[in-house]
């Protein structure tokens, strides 16, 4: 009998999974990370589990669901040789040519996290809930992740947005670690939601956006198969808090406090110099 250690615990709930076509249902834990925007890949079956690759804000998980639908577990899944028999599972998928992987085939690359405990945070005002909404949307990121970090909801398509991030990348902001953008991608066409779509989902969203932004029609394609529920979430987020424009900026200044910024800032240097450290 081959033994197969698995990283995490094991977390005990409702499961079905009904092979259609070779793939079965998506599990309910996993069908709620689809509704949030995350894209989902079928990894296969191995070893009496059917593997599940989930990414969201960059950021991979592997789900390991048992045959008898019980429960599943979170990790990574090893044989009893000590193979990490994921690795080989993401690296058969890219061979396929899915270029949600480029990035996840290696050791190195493919880590697991364990769930964040839930955050119990007390809103005493709607400038805090904002922020927290912010923090916890769909976003990618542009610069250094331990650079001050401002969010800003963006239209692919929004001349003032390209005219804010070139002037962002020509000052040299992005570079030296001064300023990091956490772009919370929206769409106001079918064009600009499936190039939102696709930019949270490509492994190098900052190559890809500076590409876009220097004019290669090519660096956001339309696809069909990339989930837009992410995009859709983030609109009903600008909505809920009634921004009707692209860029809108919300960082943290160095006294706490939470701001708003409606369009392109008109001092640069100012806000820069008024954002908190990265924490």
């Amino acid at each position: 009998m081959r033994f197969i250690v698995l990283l995490l615990g094991f977390l005990t709930i409702g499961l079905t999974a009904h092979a259609q076509n070779g793939v079965p249902d998506m599990p309910a834990p996993i069908a709620n990370l689809s509704a949030e925007g995350a894209q989902i890949r079928y990894l296969g079956r191995e070893h009496g589990f059917d593997a599940w690759l989930t990414v969201k804000n960059g950021q991979e998980q592997y789900f390991y669901v048992p045959l008898n639908g019980t429960g599943f577990v979170m990790g990574l899944l090893f044989d009893n040789n000590g193979r990490v028999v994921t690795v080989d599972q993401v690296q058969r998928l890219r061979d396929k040519g899915d270029t949600l992987l480029d990035s996840l085939a290696s050791v190195d690359d493919i880590t697991a996290s364990a769930p964040k405990e839930e955050n119990r945070f007390s809103f005493q005002t709607p400038a805090e809930r904002l922020f927290h909404d912010m923090e916890n949307s769909n976003w990618i990121t542009l610069g250094f992740q331990n650079a001050p970090a401002v969010y800003a909801i963006i239209d692919p398509q929004c001349p003032h947005c390209h005219t804010m991030i070139n002037a962002f990348q020509s000052e040299g902001y992005f570079d030296r670690g001064a300023l990091q953008v956490r772009v919370v991608p929206v769409g106001f066409s079918a064009k600009s939601k499936a190039q939102a779509a696709f930019l949270m989902a490509t492994p190098d969203p900052q190559a890809r956006f500076f590409r876009h932004l220097a004019g290669d029609e090519d660096a956001l394609p339309v696809r069909e198969d990339i989930n837009e529920q992410g995009v859709e979430r983030n609109l009903a987020l600008m909505q809920a808090w009634k921004f009707d424009v692209t860029p809108m900026l919300v960082y943290r200044s160095k006294d706490g406090s939470v701001k708003i910024v409606r369009g392109k800032p008109k001092d640069i240097p100012a806000m820069l110099a008024d954002l908190a450290p990265a924490g």
